[in-house]
């Protein structure tokens, strides 16, 4: 009986000791920071699409508020 508490013990603390392990941080990518808000750069490529796609990192001179509303309208 006096095992099976130890055991019970021993794995509580195991959970204890993971949950507060420190968590690494991931660096995020030097090409990737580039592409969260457009920028206006002279000499930067202008991409060329045919169709419908989404391009990320673009060259533009102005852009609206990037946050996102939701509203209900009432029938």
């Amino acid at each position: 009986m006096a095992f099976l508490a130890l055991l019970a013990i021993f794995l509580v603390l195991q959970v204890v000791s993971y949950l507060l392990m420190p968590k690494p941080k991931v660096p995020k990518p030097e090409a990737a920071k580039d592409m969260d808000n457009p920028t206006a750069e002279a000499g930067r490529e202008i991409p060329v699409v045919f169709g419908t796609v989404t391009i990320k990192g673009l060259n533009i001179l102005d852009y609206g508020d990037k946050s996102i509303s939701t509203f209900q309208v009432d029938a």
